[in-house]
């Protein structure tokens, strides 16, 4: 139970990033990753204060935790650049999916049940119709794009660092504060190689500093404990919430009517959350 309610506030802060994202659209999106990274390896100083000794991790994990969080956020923003970002957005969400699906392949002794593999499409037949539904021109997958590549390596990039967190020796959550850090530093590497210099605004540093303490920040610590408390099939199956949570929010704050497309992607996606944490 302690580990769902991790997972439900996670699933909370990620559920803002598409709506700061779009605030913040005009700032380079390695700039933008890189200084929400930074400033959200600072929530784990509290952390550090108590044992300075929990960033003394291997060499291989801290490799896991850039691969997870540059290299997610590498491929994903590569995705919105080179392909619709509506539809790479819906590639993207396949890792829920594929963290249910793929749990029994990377973690030993778990088996995946029938109930379970039903409740992971049934939560993204919801995921695809919330995510489309908000689409204005009403269309899918119209046309092919090679950035649909990058967004489905995405999709395999988080759901396999969050299962081989459960696979290595287990590290201090204050761990996930390195990871953002040299994650961070990565992204603003690649800020000077790729893109152009930009002047930020006062307000655009405010939105960073939430998005850096929220969905970039904090919602990392509380994933993290989320997977070390809990079933990774169960949060997976939860995880199809987040782009509900998004999509809603989105059409909250740009003013748009709710529609019959999103009902019904509730009732599936909460039908799907139902199921999935209630199998054994």
């Amino acid at each position: 139970m302690k580990a769902n309610l991790y997972a439900l506030g996670t699933i909370a802060l990620w559920s803002t990033l598409a709506t700061l994202g779009v605030s913040l659209s005009h700032v380079p999106p390695f700039l933008l990753t890189g200084l929400a990274l930074l400033l959200g390896s600072v929530m784990a100083l509290p952390l550090l204060r108590v044992d300075l000794h929990q960033w003394r991790i291997p060499a291989g994990t801290l490799a896991l935790g850039v691969y997870g969080l540059f290299g997610y956020h590498f491929l994903l923003f590569m995705a919105l650049r080179s392909a619709p970002p509506v539809e790479a957005n819906l590639v993207n969400y396949l890792w829920p999916l594929l963290l249910v699906v793929l749990a029994p392949l990377f973690l030993p002794g778990m088996r995946l049940r029938a109930v379970q593999v039903v409740a992971a499409l049934l939560g993204f037949a919801g995921a695809a119709m919330a995510i489309l539904g908000s689409n204005r021109g009403g269309g899918g997958l119209q046309a092919w794009s090679w950035g649909y590549l990058p967004a489905l390596g995405a999709a395999v990039v988080w759901s396999s660092y969050s299962l081989l967190c459960q696979r290595v020796r287990t590290f201090p959550t204050a761990a996930i504060g390195l990871f953002g850090l040299v994650s961070g530093l990565l992204s603003l590497l690649c800020h000077w190689l790729l893109e152009a210099p930009v002047t930020l605004s006062g307000h655009d540093w405010l939105l960073i500093g939430v998005m850096g303490l929220g969905p970039l920040g904090a919602a990392f610590f509380l994933w993290d404990k989320a997977l070390k408390l809990g079933d990774a099939r169960q949060i997976g199956v939860l995880s199809y919430l987040t782009p509900l949570a998004s999509t809603t929010l989105l059409m909250l704050v740009g003013g748009r009517a709710f529609t019959w497309n999103i009902g019904v992607a509730a009732l599936l996606i909460m039908g799907a959350a139902l199921l999935g944490t209630r199998a054994r």
